[in-house]
């Protein structure tokens, strides 16, 4: 099994890390690949090309940089495509999976929000997988029971979906501590990209794994619902209380934002 994270920004488009430092911090990690998902809209093709050639460049049998796009779409629905290399002019969420699909790479729906579940339910050409966690958008303690519900009924439709679970990861002092581990014999791309598209993985975090088919028990969703419905309550007091100092003028200084972001 290959231990790595899925779903990093770099400074290619609105991370904080280079992509050096990125192979520095997962490495001392104990990770074996990455897979980078950094904004197409950020990328014009120059750009793009110096993305792919230096995530090439910084790739060897220690550690490997998994190149890939996420596409923004219609009503803000970010679309991850591992292993996608090229942009495209559409924002309809579903030729853009036929977009990503049609390079041999993976589309995934990034972070759903719960308001788009209807909607996703009702696509009909389907994405390889749903984000399930986010830890950027879900916070660190717990996913959403609500997105692991989600992909079992969309696997009704399509079995060989899988739940993916993805850092979504832009600053410097950001959790980093989900990881997936992939049974694979090689960090080469294509065998790291064989391997997610067959659900050959499982999510960790601390002691949790969790399934590619996103299939965890019922006390693992009941845990889920308390932890996130505690996160929740503590983010929303926050925002609240960001908005009242943003009516009277006080801006919340850098270095409380940073310390922030790492607890959430």
């Amino acid at each position: 099994m290959l231990k790595g994270a899925l779903h990093i920004h770099s400074t290619y488009s609105d991370g904080e890390f280079t992509l050096p430092e990125l192979r520095e911090i997962f490495v001392a990690a104990g990770c074996s690949f990455l897979c980078i998902s950094d904004h197409a809209e950020h990328l014009d093709e120059a750009k793009l090309r110096s993305y792919l050639s230096e995530c090439d460049a910084l790739s060897d049998p220690e550690f490997t940089f998994v190149a890939g796009l996420e596409y923004s779409c219609e009503n803000r629905m970010h679309m991850l495509g591992y292993g996608a290399r090229t942009r495209t002019n559409s924002s309809d969420p579903e030729e853009v999976i036929q977009h990503i699909r049609d390079q041999a790479a993976i589309p995934v729906i990034a972070h759903p929000k719960n308001e788009f579940f209807e909607w996703i339910e009702q696509f009909q050409i389907l994405p390889d997988g749903i984000e399930t966690w986010n830890s950027k958008y879900d916070g660190q303690y717990a996913p959403r029971p609500g997105t692991f519900a989600l992909l079992q009924r969309l696997r009704q439709r399509q079995s060989d979906m899988h739940a993916f679970f993805g850092q979504d990861l832009h600053w410097k002092k950001q959790f980093r501590e989900l990881f997936v581990q992939v049974d694979s014999h090689s960090n080469r791309p294509q065998s790291i990209l064989r391997a997610l598209s067959a659900g050959a993985y499982f999510g960790q975090k601390n002691g949790w794994q969790m399934p590619s088919s996103g299939a965890v028990s019922a006390e693992m969703l009941a845990e889920f619902e308390a932890l996130q419905a505690k996160s929740k309550r503590i983010r929303g007091f926050m925002a609240n209380s960001k908005r009242m100092l943003d009516r009277v003028g006080f801006t919340v200084p850098e270095s409380i934002k940073a310390h922030l972001r790492r607890i959430f």
